[in-house]
């Protein structure tokens, strides 16, 4: 994971039998979540449910995906939402192209995705994402309830599943032809409450210390995911979690990086908890509609939206 003296992200391991609530080794986790949270907004998460006939499946189908014509691609549009559809052939990130699926988490919104851009539906295209987002929720939950647990708020957890929606975005970048590195999205932070990331064996993700560094995150094994704090949680966190900057620098070669990113978002008022509010973290959000925040562009601070 980089030479000596480079900075890493906190790698955390999820694939162990025992990890279930009320044991140590959960216990122990909660805390290295929460610190991994606090001190870099995002880590790396080894958890082997991922089969290789899965992977195959899922990155297969993205290449099926974006090899379809423009035309086709720009099918993927919400009405009503302020979700994003279709992303491509834009100027300033000419290398990036993605694509959402709202309610990505459930087989209806896989199927309505597929639908759209495929006169048949696809059923291979359906099996696949919807497997993959399945552990992909599985593991966004773990970490929910660990947030919520090592915060000594598990009574709140419960409300905050209920009240979870995932939109799913599947991402493709092209290799840069020219020598040097080029950018292949822009640096931001997530709208989202949590992000989960998972990508084929080409890096690009770079990460933004709280002291300005950048850390290129190699999350290339089949096992590999990273799990990020979006907006959400720093608000919902009082500022305890720091939601990171992150870009895609993508360098030569002739590979396409494929890779997906599942956003958990709350459907009505996100707000601080009491508990979470004291002299030392007074006050620094009020309390917000969370899919209201996605109007905003990515260049947008959430203090200007809804701080104190």
């Amino acid at each position: 994971m980089g030479s000596e003296g480079q900075l890493n992200l906190p790698v955390l391991d999820f694939s162990k039998k025992d990890l279930k609530p009320g044991t140590n080794t959960w216990l122990s986790t909660c805390t290295s979540v929460r610190q991994a949270f606090e001190e870099y907004g995002c880590f790396i998460v080894l958890y082997d449910k991922a089969s290789d006939k899965l992977q195959n499946g899922v990155f297969g189908s993205l290449k099926e995906l974006f090899n379809l014509p423009t035309e086709t691609k720009l099918k993927n549009t919400y009405e009503g939402k302020p979700l994003k559809g279709y992303v491509g052939q834009h100027p300033k990130i000419p290398l990036h192209e993605s694509m959402g699926i709202d309610e990505g988490a459930t087989l209806e919104g896989i199927q309505s995705f597929a639908e759209k851009l495929w006169p048949n539906g696809n059923d291979q295209f359906c099996k696949y994402l919807f497997e993959y987002a399945k552990l992909a929720e599985e593991l966004d939950r773990m970490v929910a309830r660990m947030i919520f647990e090592s915060y000594g708020l598990v009574e709140h957890y419960d409300a905050y599943i209920g009240s979870t929606s995932y939109l799913l975005r599947l991402l493709a970048h092209k290799a840069p032809e020219q020598v040097e590195p080029q950018l292949g999205f822009v640096s931001h932070t997530d709208k989202s409450f949590t992000t989960i990331l998972h990508q084929n064996h080409v890096n690009a993700l770079m990460v933004e210390t709280k002291d300005g560094n950048w850390i290129d995150v190699d999350y290339s094994s089949p096992t590999s995911f990273v799990v990020m704090a979006g907006d959400a949680l720093m608000a919902w966190s009082n500022d305890r979690i720091k939601s990171p900057n992150h870009k895609v620098l993508l360098m030569t070669g002739n590979e396409i990086r494929y890779s997906l990113g599942l956003f958990a978002f709350c459907r009505g008022i996100l707000q601080v908890p009491e508990e979470l509010i004291d002299e030392e973290h007074p006050l620094q959000y009020k309390p917000f509609d969370h899919l209201a925040l996605l109007n905003l562009a990515y260049s947008a601070n959430i203090k200007d939206y809804c701080g104190v």
